[in-house]
Order: structure tokens, then sequence, then C-alpha cells
């Protein structure tokens, strides 16, 4: 699937650090299926920043909703539990992160819709009355990648290296499952949360230009498996 991310400037590397906490589905990089969503977006966050505004696009490999090495959380239109889940995540009284999904898919709380949230928080509308409301809005879309493991899914259309990340990861799992004797999951967690990994997505390291033999060696020396 096509997607597109709409911001302030061209994202050549996603760091999840500088994502906003209290969002939707909570801290994450967030695209749309729809471009002209992205757009407004985009023309947003640009005049917020003095700038034009800019659309990134994206390969996503949806495939990631039966991979069970990944959590996932789909909602197919606004409903209780949609509801449920926005208002825990934007609640301030909820941990950071509030859940544990590596990717989440649904609708958007846009400025109208999180005003109703709002309301409906403090007791001024009922749920009914909430979700009634919703059912003649327009129709919005958005998916969160709340981990590091969940940015594999994400391809940029305009740069190889995505790709060449890919394979070195998938390579690197394998080694890890055969010379460790655990299992895909456990090898998957290790990579994703090490140093070395977040070198690897660094574009600007390099380290992505390297063999997966090298990376899995600088692996092995700075982190203890």
């Amino acid at each position: 699937m096509r997607v597109y991310h709409g911001s302030y400037l061209k994202i050549d590397r996603i760091d999840l650090n500088l994502c906003e906490l209290r969002k939707d589905f909570g801290r994450g990089f967030y695209v749309t299926k729809f471009r002209k969503q992205a757009e407004i977006w985009a023309s947003k966050k640009g005049r917020n920043h003095h700038t034009k505004g800019v659309v990134t696009e994206f390969n996503f490999f949806e495939t990631v909703f039966i991979d069970r090495n990944f959590k996932t959380l789909r909602f197919d239109a606004y409903n209780n539990e949609w509801l449920d889940f926005v208002v825990l995540n934007r609640n301030f009284n909820s941990p950071v992160p509030a859940h544990d999904y590596d990717i989440v898919e649904g609708p958007v709380a846009n400025d109208k819709v999180a005003t109703r949230i709002d309301a409906y928080i403090r007791g001024e509308i009922s749920r009914e009355e909430f979700l009634n409301d919703l059912s003649h809005e327009e129709e919005t879309h958005q998916i969160c990648f709340c981990t590091l493991k969940s940015l594999l899914m994400l391809e940029r259309t305009d740069f190889e290296g995505i790709t060449a990340i890919e394979r070195a990861s998938e390579k690197i799992v394998e080694q890890l499952v055969l010379e460790k004797n655990i299992s895909e999951t456990e090898a998957s967690d290790y990579l994703f949360n090490s140093k070395i990994y977040v070198q690897l997505t660094d574009i600007s390291t390099n380290l992505y230009k390297k063999n997966w033999q090298e990376i899995y060696e600088m692996l092995k020396k700075h982190e203890i498996c």
C-alpha cells in the first residue's frame, strides 16, 4: 500500500523520540493512505514552521497484520473500541506508552473530533451522542508505527537503503536464531532494541551499506546476547 506523511520537511530518518505524545494511538510515526489528508497535514505544519510543507511517500507492507512477530490493532470505523483506545492515549493520567502494540490503524480524531472527545471526557455529551455525530464525518485514515521494529514495514519510495536495512535485519535475525538457539521473536526483539539497530537505521551512519555479516559481528561485539 502507498502511504503518505505530511510534515513541514521531508522525512529522511524516522526518530520515534521526536514524535509527539498523547496522540490518538500514542507516540509514533503516523501515515495515511489518503494523499489529500497528508497534504492538509503538511500545509498546517508548514504554516506553523513557516515552510510550504512536504508530503513524503512510503510503501507499507500490509503483511504485517498477519505476521505473528508483530502485535497490531485495527479499527475499521469510529466505534466504542476506537473511542476507548483514543481516550486512553490522550489521557494525561495514562502511562507512556499506554499500550504495547507495534502498529495501530484506524480513523483520525481531527481537530473537530478531538474537541468532541474533550467534551465527552468532561461528561458534557454522552457516548451515544459522540458516536452518532461521528457517523456523519468524512472518512479519514491513519496508521501509527509505535516501535522501532514496526518501522521495518515502511519503505521510502525514493530510497534504496531501506531495502538494504530490511535484508540485513532478516539475515541477522536468522543468524541469532541459529547461534543463540532462541525463537525468531526473541531474536527480532533483541536486534530491534539494540544500539546497533539504531545506528543501522540512521542513514547518516552509512552502516546499511556494509554487508550483514559485518553488522552482525558489530552486534556481537557491542551487545551481550
